[in-house]
């Protein structure tokens, strides 16, 4: 079973519910920041690649 983490209190907590057992909070529901996240460093790591190619391949 997996679980969730509670962003006010930081305690595991299990799949079901909409609100944190221990301080009553509202639970997140997705994770589409990781997806962002990873987004962002494909984007960086395809940039710094374009960067090192163009420094390398135009005439000084």
């Amino acid at each position: 079973m997996t679980s969730r983490t509670c962003l006010y209190c930081q305690r595991p907590q299990p799949e079901q519910g909409d609100t944190c057992t221990d301080c009553g909070m509202p639970l997140p529901t997705h994770r589409p920041q990781q997806r962002r996240q990873r987004r962002f460093l494909w984007f960086c790591i395809a940039l710094s690649l374009f960067c090192l190619v163009m420094i390398v391949w135009l005439p000084r």
